[in-house]
């Protein structure tokens, strides 16, 4: 059971995203406001990190890399989930940090493999 931390404005995606990574057999926690992030994620101490790219306060890019570049948190791998499905987001998010990058909307198997690959549960 690895602990994911969903990083989302939208409270819709993370109630839904936190239902299935609860049936998955993970332990997810929920943010959404970007500002808060870096908080949780130092008390939750997750296995992975997923990000929304376009969030008010702080963007994806800008929070990965601001985890990315703290010690505490450099070794944890960060998913960017976003609408944009453009190659310079793409870039942008693997420049910054992240290690895999999903476009929405996707499908439950695409998000479980890449939480199983990035985790390795």
């Amino acid at each position: 059971m690895s602990k994911i931390l969903i990083v989302d404005d939208d409270v819709i995606i993370t109630d839904l995203m936190k239902a299935l990574l609860t049936m998955e057999g993970h332990q997810p926690f929920t943010v959404n406001n970007s500002l808060e992030a870096v908080d949780v994620a130092d008390s939750v101490k997750p296995d992975l990190i997923t990000l929304d790219l376009m969030m008010p306060g702080l963007t994806g890019f800008e929070l990965c890399e601001l985890l990315h570049q703290d010690p505490r948190f450099a070794n944890i791998p960060i998913m960017m989930i976003s609408a944009r499905d453009d190659p310079e987001s793409k870039e942008k998010a693997l420049q910054a940090g992240a290690k895999a990058y999903l476009t929405k909307p996707f499908g439950v198997e695409e998000l479980t493999q890449y939480i199983s690959d990035l985790t390795g549960s």
